[in-house]
């Protein structure tokens, strides 16, 4: 009796000659391997569904199903396609064998066969199975270990802009909440403009995640600017005003400097690009550089149209708050201008559901 463990490889034979099943059932036992015979195509596919085996030795010329149809069967189905299969045959023309390999066989043997072929090239493949099985398992190890270690990052990343934010809102509980608003508002119009053909290749399901985080940050140089200047941001002079916009370089400058050497991160690049670019207009007349139309970053150009939502409806130290049919009107009378007028049309679909 052949000497066989839990882990030894099993080997399916499928041919319809007992005398072939045999002789090949004798000569895997006295190489190691347990030996499943069938002599059907049928009984095949329940001996596979009761256990997989690790090779399968297949008959072409066989009544109902012939090999070639099986093999097509089994390397269209997802549990038994990487199962390795060598056709032996007594059809040994290079069409047969062509097709052979075509079906998706590893190997082709020709009747009559040599036993010390047939054990060669058992062995050869079996090895090259397992080499691929330990590879695949090899390759999910470290696809977690390379997903934690992104997770973890991902975290981390999240709680740093969680209390930037927090930095950003020390000035009164209101701002806090506006920071809030605007997230999640920046997310939902985000994600109303990805039903929408022209946005579905940018707007992805991880920059509306990616904005909400960082929408919030948009005005995070706000934090060097005095609280004089702040309170009063309707109502001041031209040099003061030239003060509060410097404001989006001040915040860009500071992401910067506290990711250094991670600008081409995600979270990062958005939080940068909101921070300098969200008081920039549609038709160029914007700060700081004065860009103009899809020059404007598709982030900044969403939360820019956000903020100055949830600023019109909010009341301020420098201002009282407007209506929200007001708010809305305000924001559509300057799309083209000051607004991406493409974006304010799906604002419009989105307003009665907006955070307020």
């Amino acid at each position: 009796m052949e000497n066989v463990t839990y882990n030894t490889p099993n080997i399916l034979i499928v041919d319809d000659i007992n005398a072939n099943l045999l002789v090949l059932a004798e000569m895997i036992r006295n190489s190691g391997y347990i030996a499943r015979p069938v002599t059907s195509v049928r009984q095949a596919m329940s001996a596979i569904e009761v256990l997989t085996p690790h090779l399968i030795l297949l008959d072409i010329t066989m009544p109902e199903i012939d090999g070639f149809e099986f093999c097509s069967i089994l390397k269209k189905n997802a549990n038994t396609k990487e199962i390795p299969i060598i056709f032996i045959s007594a059809l040994n023309s290079t069409s047969d064998k062509i097709r052979g390999y075509q079906m998706g066989a590893v190997d082709y043997i020709s009747k009559p066969f040599e036993v010390e072929e047939v054990t060669l090239r058992i062995n050869t493949h079996l090895k090259y199975y397992r080499m691929q099985q330990e590879l695949e398992v090899y390759n999910k190890k470290l696809y977690k270990i390379i997903n934690d270690q992104i997770r973890k990052l991902y975290e981390e990343q999240k709680n740093v802009l969680y209390a930037l934010t927090r930095l950003t809102a020390q000035r009164d509980i209101a701002e806090e909440v506006h920071l809030e608003r605007v997230g999640k508002n920046s997310r939902l119009l985000a994600l109303c403009m990805q039903l929408f053909p022209q946005y579905e290749n940018e707007i992805t399901n991880s920059f509306i995640e990616t904005i909400e985080l960082t929408a919030p940050l948009h005005d995070i140089g706000m934090i060097a600017i005095s609280d004089d200047i702040w309170h009063r941001a309707w109502n001041l002079n031209p040099e003061e005003q030239d003060i509060l916009k410097t404001h989006c370089e001040i915040g860009a400058n500071t992401l910067k400097d506290i990711y250094l050497n991670n600008e081409n991160n995600e979270f990062i690049r958005m939080a940068i690009n909101i921070a300098s670019f969200h008081h920039e207009n549609w038709d160029g007349t914007g700060y700081p550089k004065g860009l103009a139309g899809n020059e404007i970053p598709m982030c900044a150009r969403i939360v820019s149209i956000i903020n100055d939502y949830d600023i019109l409806i909010s009341e301020r130290s420098y201002k009282n708050a407007f209506t929200h049919d007001d708010s809305v009107k305000l924001i559509n009378d300057n799309a083209g201008m000051k607004y991406d007028p493409e974006i304010v049309h799906v604002f419009n679909k989105i307003q009665l559901q907006l955070k307020r």
